[in-house]
């Protein structure tokens, strides 16, 4: 009977853990921030007591661990800085002269009154964006009586498709819309309609796949530099691929191909018309470019085949093709575990163990502090300030991990499944303390991955294996423009005409190198923000007590 009260005790409280997180999934917050400070104590209201009791421990749990503070967050008013009111000069305008009633001309006692000068406004007019149709005249040339010798007309400019019927702003357009805006073509079509056009879906999905054809080599180059630069990140997300009629063909020695045919004959066979395929982003840590690649499935061979001549540092989740991916590349590829999911383990069990959580929640706390401060220095003072700082919290809080009372944890339990998962990656966990190019955590790559996310929401699915391979290619150029802060639409605009007119060197087609030569396409306001939030962040973290070590 003991042993059935303790299996159901144990039960209820997974039940009302797993409860709180579907609470928290549905209706509360989604970024696990920590700031607890064990000095506030709660109030001994009745039926509060072991929310006042579990305080009380861990005020003295954090004082036995020999921490001397939490750190607090300190408030202060927000400064509202307003932004300015004039509109920028270069926008034209349009003077129109404001109607004055006859009685204001002319003043009943001394006759027509003087202008002496003008008080102006400025109102913003909104006008729908106008297609204009170019029409290029090629003239025929013929010697006078002499029809052998033929007609002679300069030579027809490449096209993206035959008789050069759109030009490369509109497939750029296209291109923006979809994978920049999440906007699907069947609302693309409202959208030209508004300007006069009304395009059939397929006209879109045409100028689709001939932007790929044109942007795949580039899209290459990509993803080489990325693979190149021996530090990158890895993410994947899920994406709904169609199964047509039509089996696909495999080509032999490709495995790729031929799991697609696998997996298209299991879903014919069960009736099923869709498979889960899956995007894969790969961000650079030290090049300022993303490339996505597209399988049919989440199967190791996915990761091996795109990393197989990548030799570096791989920062990527604990997904079962990446542990033991540096046994498999002889050594070649050093995996790096992301700390955020530590941590975010630790945060989602916290309800269960609150003293325990706690006391690794404030480490995880002083390690982001660490981070804080060094993302504004140089590569050689951020490894100098990880080895004083960061180093000694994870020893210490491996020392914990290594203790009766965290021995003592339900291995089965959340939390226990969260120090093992600490366990099981520790190393990895602080590869990033020997490379100062490394960040602790993937979210910058997960951050690239929100445009999969929201894109899929509305879009909603790839129609065949081809397609994925365009989506991940135009993901590639827009993310990577994206991540420069370049205006997409002008970015693509301007690679569509520079390779349809033969450009080869694809060094000046990075955005990184195109932005130095296009300073007026870049987002000063996207730069201005990123700046401010890394100010504030800094400035925020400096304001906090510092965790001291005993």
């Amino acid at each position: 009977m003991q042993a059935q009260q303790q299996e159901f005790e144990s039960s209820i409280a997974t039940l009302k853990l797993e409860m709180q997180q579907l609470l928290k999934q549905a209706f509360g917050k989604h970024r696990e921030r920590y700031l607890h400070d064990p000095r506030q104590l709660s109030l001994d209201f009745p039926g509060n007591e072991d929310a006042a009791d579990a305080a009380d421990g861990l005020a003295d749990a954090v004082a036995d661990a020999g921490l001397d503070a939490v750190p607090t967050r300190v408030r202060k008013p927000k400064s509202r800085r307003r932004g300015s009111e004039q509109f920028p000069e270069f926008l034209p305008r349009d003077v129109v002269e404001a109607d004055v009633p006859a009685e204001l001309r002319a003043c009943p006692r001394h006759g027509p009154r003087q202008v002496i000068g003008y008080d102006q406004t400025e109102t913003m007019v909104y006008v729908p964006p106008q297609l204009r149709i170019r029409v290029t005249r090629y003239p025929k040339f013929a010697c006078s009586g002499q029809p052998a010798c033929g007609i002679a007309s300069p030579e027809r400019p490449t096209g993206l498709v035959e008789g050069d019927r759109y030009d490369a702003g509109v497939a750029a357009e296209v291109i923006t819309a979809k994978y920049g805006y999440h906007l699907p073509l069947y609302r693309q079509q409202d959208l030209f309609a508004g300007s006069g056009w009304t395009p059939t879906r397929s006209t879109l999905s045409n100028l689709l796949a001939a932007s790929a054809f044109v942007l795949r080599a580039l899209a290459d180059d990509f993803r080489r530099i990325v693979l190149e630069s021996a530090r990158v990140g890895a993410d994947d997300t899920t994406v709904t691929l169609l199964v047509g009629k039509s089996i696909p063909e495999a080509m032999a020695g490709d495995l790729r191909s031929e799991r697609a045919r696998e997996l298209a004959v299991e879903a014919q066979a069960k009736g099923e018309r869709s498979i889960t395929a899956r995007l894969w982003a790969h961000r650079s840590m030290t090049e300022p470019l993303v490339f996505f690649d597209f399988t049919v499935s989440r199967a190791r061979a996915g990761p091996d085949l795109v990393l197989a001549d990548f030799a570096g540092k791989l920062m990527a989740d604990c997904y079962s093709a990446y542990p033991g991916i540096d046994v498999r590349s002889d050594g070649q590829i050093q995996r790096a575990a992301c700390a955020t999911h530590a941590q975010r383990k630790i945060f989602e069990a916290k309800d269960a163990y609150p003293r325990l959580a706690s006391l690794v929640l404030a480490r995880f706390q002083q390690i982001y502090r660490v981070e804080a401060l060094a993302a504004a220095l140089a590569p050689d003072e951020r490894h100098a300030l990880r080895q004083h700082e960061a180093k000694p919290a994870w020893e210490a809080l491996g020392a914990w991990l290594n203790t009766a009372e965290a021995r003592d944890v339900l291995p089965k339990s959340k939390f226990g499944q969260a120090l093992g998962y600490l366990r099981n990656h520790w190393d990895a966990l602080q590869l990033y303390l020997t490379d100062p190019w490394m960040p602790a955590d993937n979210n910058d790559v997960e951050q690239s991955m929100k445009m999969i996310a929201v894109g899929r929401k509305n879009w909603m699915f790839v129609g065949s294996v081809p397609a994925g391979q365009r989506t991940a290619d135009f993901l590639s150029l827009v993310a990577s423009a994206v991540r420069n802060d370049l205006d997409v639409w002008a970015y693509l605009k301007d690679v569509l005409e520079r390779l349809l007119a033969g450009e080869t060197d694809d060094a000046r087609l990075r955005p990184d190198a195109w932005r130095s030569e296009h300073p007026e396409a870049v987002r000063q306001y996207r730069v201005e923000e990123r700046s401010d939030k890394a100010d504030r962040k800094l400035e925020r973290t400096q304001r906090r007590p510092a965790l001291q070590l005993a």
